[in-house]
């Protein structure tokens, strides 16, 4: 496994429950701030193998980006962790927002 995809596996791995951290936030941390695509792409081929809380990532605004019923379901999981999701269906990133201090001292 290539160091940035074992460091974003690490990181969402890390994700507390009732937390939220961004593609781009990871990619940042990771080391590759302008790769939060290939953070979607290593958590929808991972996640599975390393049973990774991929209902806690989201987009840039604290939106899912998941369509229909992966959506549905992700709101589901998050709202059953006891994350509030405002009006227009953001997370209030500051809020439940994660920030792991600990991997982004090492960066």
């Amino acid at each position: 496994m290539r160091p940035f995809t074992k460091l974003v596996v690490e990181i969402i791995a890390d994700i507390p429950k009732g937390k939220v951290m961004t593609y781009g936030q990871i990619a940042k941390i990771a080391g590759s701030p302008r790769a939060a695509r290939q953070v979607v792409r290593i958590l929808h081929t991972l996640t599975e193998k390393y049973q990774l809380p991929w209902q806690r990532v989201l987009n840039s605004k604290g939106c899912i980006g998941l369509p229909g019923q992966h959506g549905q379901l992700q709101r589901r999981m998050l709202e059953e962790e006891g994350i509030v999701f405002a009006e227009n269906g953001s997370v209030h990133l500051i809020e439940y927002g994660y920030e792991p201090l600990h991997l982004m001292d090492e960066n």
